[in-house]
């Protein structure tokens, strides 16, 4: 169970406020230093639940990096957001709109089917204009298209199971590949499964479902739980004979280490041995010293890299810059942005998609004033975002490693046509 936070030491101190990149672009939100103690007041008996304002939080946790004693006012915040949703403050067009749009996967599982229909109702100008006024998402956000195969469609085809007479690889890794690769962006997934196939791994996919990041961010925790759950009770398995879960979603990984165990204070042996096991990619191989050995060609351009703010809640420094400092040719300049503002689901809201482009505003001038290609992100919902303020396409750092090992997506991202080995088998259809 979390410990309860004392807000004395708030009393002369500021710093919160001045990290937190809500505040700075907006009057609605009172900031950390308020939002973070009223909403701890409610675990401390019959107080009153918090007042709408706290919804304006977007759970960036630059305030948690920034607060010299250690407070956790992220996780305050999206508590008191589950109290509002159980006390009903939210207004029920809001909730609604809330849970559609953190149901990833039961809406990849609908409209990824249809994709070319899917893809064509939502880049209409009116029926974005249509769904706005009527469900709340704005209009201007960025829908990234539903892929035509999902991510396990192509596992399945590409890595039939081995016979019962072959020989077991040494060592293997189970791959979680989140929502974004399984329904938007399965080239991703792809990259990573030929990184970890060139480090001689066998990679194992296992069942799974939605991290559960997107409700808890909407405080609905009892749906959260269930599939925290199912995704525990599959990937403990592979956990308890020491395969290391690997993602490539920073948003996953940090969920399934840390934010619905703490948030739904599930600290039971099974979730703390998988959160335990579970690794950022990039985190991952730099625990492997043969990773400096692959054969890295060169990529001479470059691009621009942003880190999540949900990567540096990991407190790993910069592994993505590490990793991609193999590559030779290739200069990444990394942004002093505090956050891109999308922070998952909360740049799709009507009400704070003008929030979310102010905050994301100097990164994106940083990020044009490059003059790249693509940008670099570990994040899907940054990527899409940095998309949007700049017109131009993001890439995952994995997808650069596997184009400097020669591998070529079949994708319309301009920097795999870049790949040192142009004649690299191409990932199966």
């Amino acid at each position: 169970m979390m410990q309860r936070f004392d807000p004395d030491p708030c009393i002369k101190c500021n710093i919160c406020v001045t990290a937190c990149p809500v505040a700075a672009v907006t009057d609605l939100f009172a900031g950390p230093k308020y939002a973070g103690p009223q909403s701890e007041r409610f675990r401390g008996g019959e107080q009153p639940v918090p007042d709408l304002s706290v919804d304006y939080c977007s759970g960036c946790r630059a305030c948690n990096l920034a607060c010299p004693s250690g407070g956790n006012i992220a996780e305050m915040n999206a508590r008191a957001r589950y109290e509002m949703v159980q006390a009903g403050k939210i207004p029920w067009r809001l909730r609604l709109r809330n849970n559609l749009i953190a149901r990833t996967e039961l809406l990849g599982a609908l409209a990824q089917p249809i994709a070319a229909l899917s893809n064509a109702l939502l880049s209409n100008p009116f029926m974005r204009r249509i769904i706005e006024i009527t469900l709340g998402i704005a209009a201007k956000a960025y829908f990234p298209p539903f892929t035509r195969q999902r991510f396990s469609k192509w596992w399945r085809k590409s890595h039939p199971p081995l016979s019962s007479s072959g020989t077991k690889p040494v060592r293997q890794v189970a791959f979680f590949h989140g929502c974004a690769t399984e329904f938007y962006e399965p080239r991703v997934g792809q990259a990573a499964v030929y990184v970890l196939e060139a480090l001689g791994f066998e990679v194992l996919v296992p069942p799974q479902n939605c991290c559960g990041l997107p409700l808890l961010s909407n405080g609905e925790f009892d749906a959260a739980r269930k599939l925290h759950e199912n995704n525990v009770n599959s990937l403990v398995e592979y956990a308890r004979q020491g395969i290391p879960i690997v993602g490539t979603s920073t948003s996953c990984t940090l969920t399934i280490k840390e934010e619905a165990p703490d948030l739904l204070e599930m600290h039971d042996p099974d979730t703390s041995l998988v959160a335990r096991m579970t690794y950022d990619i990039n985190e991952f191989l730099l625990t492997l010293p043969e990773f400096a050995d692959l054969p890295f060609g060169p990529l001479p351009v470059t691009l621009p890299y942003h880190q999540p703010c949900q990567y540096k809640a990991h407190h790993l420094g910069s592994p993505a810059v590490e990793v991609l400092a193999h590559i030779p040719e290739l200069e990444i300049i990394e942004s002093t942005a505090t956050c891109c503002g999308i922070a998952g689901t909360y740049g799709y809201k009507a009400e704070k998609y003008e929030i979310a482009q102010a905050i994301g505003e100097p990164l994106f001038e940083f990020v044009k004033s490059v003059d790249a290609p693509v940008s670099v992100c570990d994040s899907e919902t940054c990527r899409w975002q940095i998309t949007n303020g700049t017109g131009l396409p993001g890439v995952h750092p994995i997808e650069l490693i596997a184009a400097s090992l020669g591998w070529k997506a079949e994708s319309t991202v301009p920097i795999f046509e870049m790949s040192p080995r142009a004649e690299a088998e191409q990932p199966p259809a």
